[in-house]
């Protein structure tokens, strides 16, 4: 089922600033919380540092009715600079590649492309840009 839901990147404590989020929404955790040390290897990409290993990948949190609360750690040792104004994304989920497609392609419109739209190593066809008005957006398709 599409979705539209909050993405937010934390400088390096998404697991504490979600569990005080959990303690107040009453909700639990989607999935669980994935971490950077659980990255598949992938012989043309250096190692994850230890120093990151244990800092979250992804997670999720439902929130109120079905709107969903999403968050990474953004470390700096793999380059991330997470400040206030570049640490939150729309993230549309489409229920089609093509409608994913299309939706990027509306709005890279005098965009900036942070990750071309593409096929991702964890199964889904994903990009992301900064549009002509300065909002960050994610779009992400994974086949049900």
């Amino acid at each position: 089922m599409p979705r539209i839901s909050t993405y937010v990147n934390f400088p390096g404590n998404a697991e504490e600033a979600f569990l005080f989020y959990q303690s107040i929404f009453k909700t639990e955790f989607v999935n669980g919380i994935q971490r950077f040390g659980e990255l598949p290897v992938d012989e043309n990409q250096p190692p994850v540092p230890d120093s990151i290993q244990h800092m979250v990948l992804h997670i999720e949190l439902p929130l109120l009715n079905d709107h969903i609360l999403m968050a990474s750690d953004a470390p700096a040792e793999l380059g991330f600079s997470v400040s206030t104004g570049n640490n939150m994304h729309i993230c549309v989920e489409p229920d089609s590649k093509e409608e994913a497609q299309r939706i990027f392609d509306g709005l890279s419109d005098g965009a900036v492309i942070t990750m071309p739209i593409q096929d991702m190593f964890w199964g889904a066809y994903y990009g992301t840009l900064t549009d002509q008005f300065g909002i960050n957006w994610m779009i992400t398709f994974t086949a049900k």
